[in-house]
């Protein structure tokens, strides 16, 4: 499911940030840092898609994004600092499929990305992107859980501790591993915040919440999902 992801973005701790928030989402991701690599990388790598950052050294981005859309269809997130309509309908009418405006949530670039690749044809839709366990389905394009086909109300902070482990059933994860994964970087979470989240999952998951058959705690560890047997 995932794609091939290119990052031109000359702040290196902001690259390195997006290539852990896309890496997430299963995308191999590559990273350069002006605009003559991000042509060169672009023709030798063939990526899916393309982030890119307006203001970079040696080719600016909107140049890049002109000669990009002359070569190829590959669809474009441009990210830069200017914020007026002029900017936006210049990186449009460039050939830009997406523009964000610093600063932004990585979770929204990468919730952008995910759009621009279905639009694209270039990932499955969302029905692919179901995780199973057991009776349990994580439906993580429609933002659904159900447990033997009853659909389960659950929040976000919720949904997203289940999809971290669903991913890897049996996998024990820490509290600090499960708020990284599951909230991010830009979210303060306490870890015993966690075990709250986990016991609401539990009495809507479980026939007896007391012996969890799906989120189970693993002892000086954390938790993992079980394998969801009776």
């Amino acid at each position: 499911m995932g794609a091939r992801v290119l990052v031109a973005e000359d702040d290196a701790k902001q690259a390195n940030l997006l290539r852990v928030y896309l890496e997430r989402e299963g995308h191999s991701v590559q990273l350069v840092a002006d605009g003559r690599a991000a042509l060169e990388r672009c023709r030798a790598y063939r990526p899916d898609l393309v982030v890119l950052d307006v203001m970079m050294p040696l080719v600016d981005g909107l140049d890049v994004c002109r000669i990009l859309r002359a070569e190829s269809d590959v669809p474009i997130l441009l990210v830069t600092a200017r914020s007026t309509e002029e900017d936006l309908l210049l990186g449009l009418d460039i050939g830009a499929d997406d523009y964000l405006t610093k600063p932004y949530s990585p979770r929204e670039l990468t919730a952008r990305v995910r759009a621009l690749l279905r639009r694209s044809g270039r990932i499955p839709p969302d029905d692919a992107a179901v995780l199973t366990v057991g009776e349990l389905r994580v439906d993580t394009g429609r933002f659904e859980v159900r447990v033997a086909g009853r659909p389960v109300a659950v929040t976000a902070r919720e949904f997203g501790i289940l999809q971290v482990l669903a991913a890897e059933p049996g996998r024990a994860f820490t509290r600090a591993q499960i708020i990284d994964r599951a909230f991010g970087f830009d979210q303060y979470v306490e870890e015993r915040t966690v075990d709250a989240h986990v016991m609401n999952l539990r009495r809507k998951l479980e026939r007896d919440p007391a012996n969890p058959r799906y989120v189970q705690t693993v002892y000086g560890r954390g938790y993992r999902m079980g394998e969801g047997e009776p």
